[in-house]
């Protein structure tokens, strides 16, 4: 896990990514648990335990996209995001 944290915290550095952290002491709204990926918009993959989906229907999209932004609004970027990731690896060491 540490060698994982480890490359968060250098892709974070790269001038074409942001790395966000969501800080576990915010109280959160009811979230998605399961992962997923927002292509433009038009489209959401959710990786399920037992398979995978592909939604297309607008507004299905929307609750997605939605949920993104509230996660987005409540992570830290940049100096504080790369704090938090450093914190979590040096106490697995």
């Amino acid at each position: 896990m540490a060698e994982q944290l480890d490359r968060l915290l250098s892709a974070g550095t790269a001038p074409n990514v942001s790395v966000g952290v969501v800080p576990t002491r915010l109280r959160r709204p009811r979230m998605p648990v399961e992962g997923f990926w927002i292509f433009d918009a038009a489209q959401v993959n959710v990786e399920l335990i037992s398979g995978h989906l592909t939604i297309t229907q607008p507004s299905e999209v929307k609750a997605y996209v939605d949920a993104f932004a509230t996660l987005d609004d409540m992570a830290v970027y940049g100096d504080r995001a790369q704090a938090l990731i450093t914190r979590a690896r040096d106490a697995l060491l």
